[in-house]
């Protein structure tokens, strides 16, 4: 016992120094005093004799002795022993810790990502397998990241986050560089600007994250991609769009048998208004929110996606209205064709794809387009609506007591049994973490890809659910998830989650 009692000493200073030097590592703190309860344990331990009694409480502290008897929780026994402590003043040395300020903690922002690495989207080399040309090749398990993997970028604050088809753009304040946005993966548009290994030798896959070259000095405060194009917008509000013009998603005339692969073509669309708020990105179309509430549209409008009224193709950005003329619209979603618009007041509006009864209820004639937006009254749930989701068949609200409704088809969270709803239908709080024990939880957050869902609870867990193409839920498998489960992202908090066909990255906030 005294060799014990020696090494918890000594762990016990370690802890100390360490505590000592780092004052904002507060958890420090209980093993410390653990550490310091085995030591007065360890000293009084040479002459007691166990016997096994229902527990009643935790070891006490006293100041000159322990009680005759003593009762440990963790086993449910006792100890008899009336001699006093060789060390009175170990119990009395035990640390009093000082919680630290919430304001002192430093908060460290860090890029998670997960799924299909072949493409050189989640920006990690060691997956990237460029030796790999077959499918089944590149579906091996060293081709993926089943679980979510630290993105080392060397920065000072991150802004925004976005996942493409097999590529990823994100907005940081970088060290040593003039640049605000770094892509990696795909490449075969110049979705993430021009990449060569050297000159007049452009990159189809970029391994790592790599500087977007952009003409302005304004950083960039938000990203977002689709199929093969990309759209970033810098502090000043002006809208830069990358990639693919082939539909007209891009803002810009289409030009026949452009060839995008290599191009430093970076086009400015000056036909917007200067307080654009939010940029979306579908799958072939894009559409940007004013600060005023108004909504533009371009791009591929065969299921009548932009909103304007026509299933023609629409170069450049109009401005949409319909049942959206005249209101504050704070936020609009799409991962596809079809398209969810937020206002002010918790109003749901839609438009674009219906082929899987997003909107059947609208009509009588299982109309399976909308070009134009329409209120969806039919969506009778409580409270106030205050977040919005868009996949490619399916759909989620979220209202401001935290509940999370889903429809459409598709996995959608009810179990394997529900594959389609035409009207919203809840899911269960407790998926979400919600219980007895937890009953201040709940979501906070929603997000949509094409074939899944993610959702944040104010404790900064994260669940996501759906299609797991490419191991992009992050749950180490490959099953499809038909329930909202929690995902382990290093204990961190997550902030903001963008879903891509097959990949996903995380922005997180981790306290140190």
């Amino acid at each position: 016992c005294d060799y014990i009692l020696y090494d918890l000493i000594k762990i016990k200073q370690i802890l100390v120094q360490i505590h000592e030097s780092t004052k904002q590592l507060d958890y420090l703190s209980y093993p410390l005093i653990f550490a310091h309860y085995l030591i007065v344990i360890a000293d009084y331990a040479p002459d007691h004799s166990i016997t096994m009694k229902p527990a009643k409480s935790l070891l006490v502290r006293c100041s000159q002795s322990l009680s005759t008897t003593s009762v440990c929780n963790h086993y449910g026994g006792t100890w008899n022993n009336n001699r006093r402590l060789k060390n009175p003043s170990l119990v009395d040395a035990i640390p009093v810790v000082q919680s630290v300020k919430e304001n002192e903690f430093k908060k460290t922002q860090m890029i998670y990502m997960c799924g299909f690495a072949s493409t050189g989207a989640l920006g990690l080399p060691k997956y990237y397998k460029p030796e790999k040309k077959n499918l089944e090749d590149l579906r091996s398990s060293d081709s993926l990241s089943p679980t979510f993997k630290r993105l080392m970028i060397d920065c000072k604050s991150i802004r925004d986050i976005a996942c493409g088809y097999g590529f990823t753009i994100i907005a940081a304040d970088l060290n040593n560089s003039s640049h605000s946005a770094v892509g990696f993966g795909l490449n075969s548009h110049s979705q993430i600007g021009y990449q060569a290994s050297r000159p007049g030798f452009p990159l189809e896959i970029v391994a790592s994250p790599s500087p977007i070259v952009l003409p302005t000095k304004s950083p960039i405060r938000a990203v977002s991609c689709g199929r093969s194009h990309s759209l970033l917008l810098d502090d000043s509000g002006q809208v830069f769009s990358l990639g693919s013009n082939s539909l007209g998603q891009c803002g810009r005339p289409i030009t026949e048998k452009e060839d995008y692969f290599g191009s430093k073509k970076v086009h400015r669309i000056d036909e917007l208004p200067s307080d654009i708020s939010q940029i979306e990105c579908g799958q072939d179309h894009s559409m940007f929110l004013t600060k005023t509430g108004e909504l533009y549209a371009c791009g591929w409008s065969a299921d009548g996606q932009t909103g304007l009224g026509s299933y023609d193709n629409q170069p450049r950005p109009a401005r949409v209205k319909g049942d959206l003329d005249g209101l504050n619209i704070i936020k609009v979603s799409s991962s596809a064709d079809t398209v969810l618009a937020l206002d002010d007041k918790g109003n749901v509006f839609g438009w674009g794809n219906s082929e899987y009864a997003q909107f059947r209820a609208l009509t009588q004639d299982n109309s399976e387009q909308f070009n134009t937006p329409r209120h969806l009254e039919y969506l009778d749930v409580p409270g106030k609506i205050i977040d919005i989701a868009a996949g490619g068949t399916m759909c989620a609200l979220l209202n401001d007591k935290g509940q999370v409704f889903v429809w459409g088809f598709g996995m959608l969270g009810k179990g394997p049994d529900v594959e389609h709803a035409e009207y919203p239908i809840l899911l269960p709080e407790s998926l979400f973490g919600m219980n007895a024990y937890n009953p201040d939880t709940k979501v906070v957050k929603i997000f949509a890809g094409l074939s899944q869902f993610a959702a944040i609870t104010n404790k900064g867990d994260l669940y996501a659910w759906g299609k797991n193409r490419g191991c992009s839920l992050g749950f180490s498998h490959r099953s499809p998830q038909n329930f909202p489960m929690q995902v382990n992202i290093s204990l961190a908090a997550v902030k903001k989650v963008s879903l891509g066909i097959d990949h996903t990255c995380a922005l997180v906030e981790k306290i140190c």
